[in-house]
């Protein structure tokens, strides 16, 4: 308990610690952004004193090459010159927008709304509005908060992943190592009910309750090898789809009252997939035994397989409360139940059997409240 609060409260200082560094590095571009403009602006007001001073020259040589000197040594600001509404001079402007009065103006309009206009004031009568925008350093550095926030935001998420794929591995490898354990528990009394049988039906026992322990044994053994295959790469066989399902099929139907009705639709023919006929007849129950609890124990199952060229698909339908369609992917996660009392985990297991040891695919093919669900599994056929 106290190691995990001690990791809780690092994680909790790592995060603030990070934001903090975040928003430094955020308020020290600000900061750097609002120099550059400043000094822009500086340039800016230099120009424009020069050009005043320019229009009133004397005619003296060293006034008119300092001045020209300070016009040619802006390379990087736009900016353009009006006088009566009218555009008398423009520097670092494309000439191919110059050439075009209608993007000349669109640039006029532009740079209006980048930065405060400088009037220069000949004489009472007389001024000229200089307008003028930021420079491409300064471009760069008003989007650079924005780059950074967008590289902390992917860093982020391939962290979040990291450590999510990280807890996902664990936690299958408990799971995988809890099932392991449960067959390796389960098969020491099977082994002695096995035994138990043998001498009953060398007592001569009644040949029914022989045959009845006979098969729930049959079934403790089932369930032990499905779950010793849990975590291990299964051994595909290359078998009858339809037979296999209908035997899994029939098995449960067996169990259950007469107030579900059950119905099956397959091909006549049989249909070879590569499967491992344990954990197929795991997916079958846990989807038959999901539609029966959305049921409520009472209703229509139809188990339907269609052939089709490369693939075959299994649909199971049933009758009950439906299935919401922001709900189809989050039937699969683990942990994930509608009813009081479940851990969630029939179709996040049988996902996984499906895709990761069937390499086939399984989703809720159709869905409607109150009409019932339609689950689809969908795997290659063997050529």
């Amino acid at each position: 308990m106290q190691f995990s609060e001690r990791r809780n409260t690092t994680r909790w200082i790592i995060i603030i610690t990070s934001f903090v560094i975040v928003s430094l590095i955020l308020w020290n571009t600000y900061s750097f952004f609002q120099v550059f403009k400043h000094e822009e602006r500086s340039k800016m007001e230099l120009w424009a004193k020069a050009q005043k001073s320019l229009m009133q020259a004397d005619l003296e040589n060293d006034k008119i090459d300092l001045n020209l000197d300070i016009f040619s040594n802006n390379k990087t600001i736009p900016l353009i010159l009006t006088e009566n509404n009218a555009i008398i001079n423009q520097t670092n402007i494309d000439d191919d927008i110059v050439k075009d009065s209608i993007k000349l103006s669109n640039v006029l309009e532009r740079l209006k709304k980048e930065n405060e206009p400088l009037k220069i004031q000949y004489d009472k009568d007389r001024y000229q509005l200089l307008y003028y925008g930021n420079s491409s350093l300064l471009n760069k550095l008003k989007y650079y908060p924005i780059a950074l926030l967008l590289i902390i935001f992917l860093f982020g998420a391939v962290v979040y992943n990291f450590y999510k794929s990280t807890k996902m591995a664990t936690q299958n490898k408990l799971w995988a190592g809890m099932a392991k354990e449960t067959a390796h528990q389960i098969g020491t009394p099977l082994s002695s009910l096995i035994g138990w049988l043998e001498i009953m039906k060398a007592d001569n026992v009644d040949e029914t309750t022989v045959s009845e322990i006979e098969k729930d044994i049959n079934r403790l053994q089932t369930i032990t090898e499905r779950f010793s295959k849990i975590g291990s790469e299964p051994v595909l066989e290359t078998l009858d789809i339809v037979e296999e399902t209908l035997n899994s099929f029939d098995y449960l139907k067996s169990r259950f009252s007469n107030q579900v009705e059950f119905e099956f639709t397959a091909p006549k023919t049989p249909i070879l997939v590569s499967i491992n006929p344990a954990l197929h007849s795991w997916t079958i129950e846990n989807l038959m035994k999901n539609a029966i609890d959305a049921m409520k124990g009472r209703g229509k199952l139809k188990l339907a397989i269609e052939n089709e060229t490369n693939s075959i698909k299994i649909n199971v339908s049933d009758s009950g409360k439906g299935i919401p369609k922001n709900q189809y992917k989050r039937v699969f996660e683990p942990g994930f139940t509608t009813k009081r009392r479940g851990w969630g985990l029939g179709l996040s297991l049988t996902k996984r059997i499906v895709e990761e040891y069937h390499n086939g695919k399984i989703k809720v093919a159709q869905s409607e409240i109150g009409k019932g669900t339609t689950m689809q599994i969908i795997y290659k056929k063997v050529k």
